[in-house]
Protein backbone atom coordinates (compact mmCIF):
# COMPACT_ATOMS: atom_id res chain seq x y z
CA UNK A 1 0.00 0.00 0.00
CA UNK A 2 1.37 3.66 -0.68
CA UNK A 3 0.57 7.15 0.53
CA UNK A 4 0.94 9.38 -1.73
CA UNK A 5 1.95 13.04 -0.72
CA UNK A 6 3.15 15.76 -2.58
CA UNK A 7 6.76 15.71 -2.04
CA UNK A 8 9.91 17.77 -3.49
CA UNK A 9 11.73 15.21 -6.05
CA UNK A 10 15.08 14.73 -5.92
CA UNK A 11 17.35 15.28 -8.73
CA UNK A 12 19.44 12.50 -10.16
CA UNK A 13 22.73 13.46 -10.49
CA UNK A 14 25.18 11.31 -12.33
CA UNK A 15 29.05 11.28 -14.09
CA UNK A 16 31.62 9.26 -15.17
CA UNK A 17 33.16 9.58 -11.74
CA UNK A 18 29.48 8.49 -10.16
CA UNK A 19 29.22 5.74 -12.64
CA UNK A 20 32.42 4.19 -11.93
CA UNK A 21 32.07 4.59 -8.01
CA UNK A 22 29.26 2.31 -8.30
CA UNK A 23 30.74 -0.10 -10.07
CA UNK A 24 32.24 -0.89 -6.59
CA UNK A 25 29.08 -2.04 -5.18
CA UNK A 26 27.76 -4.46 -7.90
CA UNK A 27 27.49 -7.88 -6.89
CA UNK A 28 25.97 -11.06 -8.94
CA UNK A 29 24.77 -13.73 -7.05
CA UNK A 30 25.55 -11.78 -3.93
CA UNK A 31 29.56 -11.87 -4.91
CA UNK A 32 31.03 -8.78 -5.31
CA UNK A 33 31.20 -8.46 -9.41
CA UNK A 34 33.74 -4.89 -9.79
CA UNK A 35 32.39 -4.07 -13.56
CA UNK A 36 30.12 -1.76 -14.99
CA UNK A 37 26.51 -2.91 -14.99
CA UNK A 38 26.08 -1.88 -18.81
CA UNK A 39 28.91 -3.82 -19.30
CA UNK A 40 27.17 -7.11 -17.98
CA UNK A 41 24.69 -6.84 -21.04
CA UNK A 42 27.53 -6.26 -23.53
CA UNK A 43 29.43 -9.42 -21.98
CA UNK A 44 26.08 -11.78 -22.21
CA UNK A 45 25.51 -10.62 -25.53
CA UNK A 46 29.52 -11.45 -26.73
CA UNK A 47 29.24 -14.69 -25.35
CA UNK A 48 26.01 -15.95 -26.79
CA UNK A 49 27.36 -14.25 -30.11
CA UNK A 50 31.35 -16.33 -30.06
CA UNK A 51 30.19 -19.23 -27.91
CA UNK A 52 33.77 -19.49 -26.76
CA UNK A 53 35.73 -22.85 -25.94
CA UNK A 54 37.84 -20.64 -23.32
CA UNK A 55 37.43 -17.83 -21.47
CA UNK A 56 40.72 -16.21 -19.93
CA UNK A 57 39.68 -13.70 -17.15
CA UNK A 58 42.86 -11.53 -16.09
CA UNK A 59 42.24 -10.12 -12.13
CA UNK A 60 39.32 -12.21 -10.73
CA UNK A 61 39.11 -10.29 -7.24
CA UNK A 62 36.16 -11.82 -5.43
CA UNK A 63 35.22 -13.73 -8.22
CA UNK A 64 31.59 -12.21 -9.30
CA UNK A 65 32.38 -11.54 -12.79
CA UNK A 66 34.06 -15.34 -13.58
CA UNK A 67 30.63 -16.57 -11.76
CA UNK A 68 28.34 -14.28 -14.19
CA UNK A 69 30.77 -15.65 -17.24
CA UNK A 70 30.76 -19.34 -15.73
CA UNK A 71 26.79 -19.36 -15.45
CA UNK A 72 26.23 -17.64 -18.98
CA UNK A 73 28.57 -20.97 -20.21
CA UNK A 74 26.15 -23.25 -18.40
CA UNK A 75 23.41 -21.70 -20.41
CA UNK A 76 25.07 -21.71 -23.81
CA UNK A 77 25.94 -25.47 -22.79
CA UNK A 78 29.79 -25.28 -23.59
CA UNK A 79 32.97 -23.59 -22.29
CA UNK A 80 35.49 -22.92 -19.39
CA UNK A 81 36.92 -20.20 -17.76
CA UNK A 82 40.76 -19.52 -16.60
CA UNK A 83 40.56 -16.69 -13.61
CA UNK A 84 43.77 -15.20 -13.10
CA UNK A 85 44.83 -13.58 -9.87
CA UNK A 86 48.20 -13.06 -7.70
CA UNK A 87 45.80 -13.02 -4.43
CA UNK A 88 43.06 -15.76 -3.32
CA UNK A 89 40.47 -13.03 -2.03
CA UNK A 90 37.78 -15.35 -4.37
CA UNK A 91 35.03 -15.80 -2.54
CA UNK A 92 33.75 -19.58 -1.86
CA UNK A 93 30.50 -19.96 -5.09
CA UNK A 94 33.09 -18.74 -7.78
CA UNK A 95 35.28 -21.57 -6.24
CA UNK A 96 32.92 -24.17 -6.40
CA UNK A 97 31.64 -23.38 -10.07
CA UNK A 98 32.53 -26.51 -12.45
CA UNK A 99 33.05 -24.04 -15.26
CA UNK A 100 35.77 -22.09 -13.26
CA UNK A 101 39.74 -22.70 -12.94
CA UNK A 102 41.56 -20.31 -10.87
CA UNK A 103 45.40 -19.61 -11.07
CA UNK A 104 47.12 -17.76 -8.74
CA UNK A 105 50.33 -16.66 -10.16
CA UNK A 106 49.44 -13.88 -12.07
CA UNK A 107 49.06 -13.48 -16.14
CA UNK A 108 52.74 -13.23 -16.09
CA UNK A 109 52.71 -17.02 -14.47
CA UNK A 110 50.05 -18.67 -16.44
CA UNK A 111 51.50 -21.06 -19.13
CA UNK A 112 49.69 -20.58 -22.91
CA UNK A 113 50.02 -24.52 -23.08
CA UNK A 114 46.92 -24.20 -21.26
CA UNK A 115 44.94 -22.91 -24.04
CA UNK A 116 45.96 -25.88 -26.11
CA UNK A 117 43.05 -27.92 -27.91
CA UNK A 118 40.78 -24.73 -27.47
CA UNK A 119 39.20 -23.66 -30.81
CA UNK A 120 37.30 -20.46 -29.45
CA UNK A 121 38.98 -18.39 -27.02
CA UNK A 122 37.82 -15.05 -26.03
CA UNK A 123 40.28 -13.17 -23.15
CA UNK A 124 39.08 -10.35 -20.43
CA UNK A 125 42.44 -8.46 -19.29
CA UNK A 126 40.84 -6.91 -15.71
CA UNK A 127 43.87 -6.66 -13.81
CA UNK A 128 45.70 -3.65 -12.36
CA UNK A 129 45.15 -1.40 -15.59
CA UNK A 130 48.83 -0.19 -14.57
CA UNK A 131 49.97 0.71 -18.60
CA UNK A 132 52.49 -1.79 -18.46
CA UNK A 133 50.74 -4.74 -17.18
CA UNK A 134 48.12 -4.30 -20.17
CA UNK A 135 50.37 -3.95 -21.99
CA UNK A 136 52.14 -7.07 -21.24
CA UNK A 137 49.07 -8.85 -21.47
CA UNK A 138 48.43 -7.74 -24.84
CA UNK A 139 51.57 -8.92 -26.13
CA UNK A 140 51.47 -12.16 -23.72
CA UNK A 141 48.02 -13.00 -25.04
CA UNK A 142 47.52 -12.13 -28.68
CA UNK A 143 48.73 -15.24 -30.33
CA UNK A 144 46.03 -17.18 -28.48
CA UNK A 145 42.81 -15.39 -29.15
CA UNK A 146 41.01 -17.31 -32.00
CA UNK A 147 39.60 -15.13 -35.16
CA UNK A 148 36.71 -13.78 -34.63
CA UNK A 149 36.93 -13.48 -31.22
CA UNK A 150 37.55 -10.89 -28.41
CA UNK A 151 40.07 -9.12 -26.68
CA UNK A 152 38.38 -7.03 -23.86
CA UNK A 153 40.46 -4.53 -22.12
CA UNK A 154 38.52 -2.99 -19.38
CA UNK A 155 38.79 0.06 -18.03
CA UNK A 156 39.83 2.62 -20.19
CA UNK A 157 37.60 4.92 -18.78
CA UNK A 158 40.76 5.79 -16.04
CA UNK A 159 41.70 8.23 -18.74
CA UNK A 160 38.13 10.29 -18.75
CA UNK A 161 38.45 10.23 -14.63
CA UNK A 162 41.81 12.16 -14.79
CA UNK A 163 43.65 9.09 -13.23
CA UNK A 164 46.12 8.84 -16.59
CA UNK A 165 49.28 9.42 -14.33
CA UNK A 166 48.35 7.31 -11.92
CA UNK A 167 48.40 3.82 -13.87
CA UNK A 168 51.37 5.37 -16.31
CA UNK A 169 48.72 6.25 -19.13
CA UNK A 170 46.27 3.26 -18.12
CA UNK A 171 45.04 0.86 -20.83
CA UNK A 172 44.05 3.54 -23.23
CA UNK A 173 47.42 3.99 -23.77
CA UNK A 174 48.65 0.34 -24.26
CA UNK A 175 45.58 -0.51 -26.42
CA UNK A 176 46.91 2.48 -28.82
CA UNK A 177 50.79 1.20 -28.83
CA UNK A 178 49.30 -2.91 -29.56
CA UNK A 179 46.85 -1.94 -32.49
CA UNK A 180 50.03 0.21 -34.07
CA UNK A 181 51.76 -2.78 -34.75
CA UNK A 182 49.21 -5.45 -34.37
CA UNK A 183 47.13 -4.75 -37.19
CA UNK A 184 44.87 -8.22 -37.13
CA UNK A 185 42.76 -6.42 -34.63
CA UNK A 186 40.56 -4.31 -34.97
CA UNK A 187 38.29 -1.88 -32.36
CA UNK A 188 34.69 -3.33 -32.51
CA UNK A 189 33.06 0.23 -32.56
CA UNK A 190 29.62 -1.36 -32.61
CA UNK A 191 30.45 -2.56 -28.41
CA UNK A 192 32.91 0.24 -27.73
CA UNK A 193 30.03 2.93 -28.51
CA UNK A 194 26.88 0.70 -27.55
Amino acid sequence: MFNFKKKKIDTVSFNVKTICDGHHNVTYRGVKAIRCPFDYVLYQMILFEIKPDLVIEIGTNKGGGALYIADILDVIGKGVIHTIDIQDICEELPKQHPRITRFLNGWEGYNLDNTIGFKSILIIEDGSHLYEHTKGILEKFASVVTKNSYFIVEDSIINELGLTKEYNGGPLKAIHEFLEVNTDYVIDRKLCDF
